[in-house]
């Protein structure tokens, strides 16, 4: 891990979880399809404007904790609507998001040179789905994004199911 990032962080400070108003989630959150039937919170799909979902995105940045935000380097974060399964995938894949890019952990002295940003895509109808309010989605895309934003500091998908952000 780069020198600047201490151990722990930013997906678990302290031991804890991050310190927002998140409520406790066991679920599955990315890849959906991977989650037991009796996790999958299915009461949707949440009616929701493109433009309000965008919104709803911003809030949710929000709630992602400060030390986790400070320490991302070179990270845009999109929204599409939904994820489309590349060839040689299981056509039934859903994700609720998707993290693309060079983890911190893995760039050497020449990534800077000329290195697109990482990639986080939040994808509006899967989060629409399995959420019931405005509430739930916000929450959900936070979520979503504290998972992504742990593969770009190099944490696996394992290792985030061990702390509970599966």
């Amino acid at each position: 891990m780069p020198a600047n990032l201490p151990p722990g962080l930013p997906i678990v400070p302290d031991g804890e979880r991050p310190s927002s108003p998140l409520r406790e989630r066991n679920a599955v959150h990315s890849p959906l399809e991977h989650a037991p039937v009796e996790e999958a919170h299915v009461s949707g799909p949440y009616e929701m404007s493109p433009e309000d979902f965008e919104e709803a995105v911003s809030d949710a940045l929000q709630l992602i904790p400060p030390k986790a935000a400070s320490a991302m380097d070179n990270v845009a974060i999109f929204i599409e609507d939904d994820y489309t399964p590349q060839p040689g995938e299981d056509p039934d894949t859903v994700l609720l998001g998707l993290y693309e890019g060079v983890p911190l952990t893995e760039r050497d002295s020449w990534w800077e040179a000329g290195s697109l940003p990482d990639r986080i895509t939040i994808f509006r109808q899967p989060i629409l789905d399995i959420c019931s309010t405005r509430e739930e989605v916000i929450d959900e895309v936070a979520i979503t994004v504290v998972h992504e934003i742990a593969h770009h500091f190099g944490i696996d998908d394992d290792r985030l199911h061990e702390l509970g952000w599966g």
